[in-house]
């Protein structure tokens, strides 16, 4: 990548995870930025929320383009078309780069709401509502095998090799690891019984732009 590139502004808020998954990319492109923690008052009100009206994180500011951006999916897209012309991370054969959408966007509607969702009923709402933890346990568990089932026969999302849709994955699945439950046995869900999804993970979690980026940002134990 050239070193004339000006730093993108990642913004973030502690090791929310979508912010990561950016992070991430930026790493694999080797493509200069910083990131910017917001502590939750700054992410509802000006100057922030002129750059992403929904006040929460990921987005960016590329100086190099004069392009923002909101919503993780989207910022990767962007990053992958920019600053991926080798194809280090993504491809643009057919079907292939459509498959990788697909897989990124599996991600963003299905892991991510639903991860998250299980972590809010389980710590963060103020009344324990066992039916609405059960519902989005069942979740976790649901993702997992649609992952599971495909990389049985498959070594990666798409093709023979890590994309970015493989590692847009990691920041839910790494986090999963680090929670436990109030029922399965206090653990969210049974990693034994995914053997190809846990060896995918294990693939994903020693690359060194992930090894970096957890690093900085450690999941809670719970």
């Amino acid at each position: 990548m050239s070193s004339s590139l000006q730093p993108i502004t990642l913004y973030a808020h502690g090791g929310s995870p979508n912010p990561l998954k950016v992070a991430i990319i930026l790493e694999e492109l080797s493509v200069p930025y910083k990131i910017v923690n917001l502590s939750s008052a700054e992410l509802k009100q000006e100057p922030y929320t002129t750059i992403n009206p929904n006040g929460r994180v990921p987005a960016i500011e590329d100086p190099n383009t004069g392009i923002s951006l909101w919503e993780s999916g989207a910022i990767i897209q962007y990053l992958v078309e920019r600053y991926d012309g080798d194809g280090r991370i993504s491809t643009t054969t057919v079907p292939e780069k459509y498959q990788l959408n697909q897989w990124l966007q599996f991600q963003v509607s299905g892991q991510g709401p639903y991860f998250g969702q299980a972590w809010w009923f389980l710590y963060f709402h103020p009344e324990p509502l066992p039916s609405a933890q059960e519902r989005y346990i069942n979740e976790v568990e649901r993702v997992t095998a649609v992952l599971d089932s495909w990389l049985q026969s498959h070594p990666f999302l798409v093709g023979q090799k890590l994309t970015y849709a493989d590692l847009s994955f990691v920041p839910y699945a790494n986090a999963v690891l680090h929670t436990s439950a109030v029922s399965r046995n206090g653990k969210l869900f049974e990693a034994g019984k995914y053997a190809a999804y846990s060896r995918w993970l294990h693939v994903l979690l020693a690359r060194p732009s992930v090894k970096k980026i957890l690093a900085q940002f450690p999941p809670t134990e719970r």
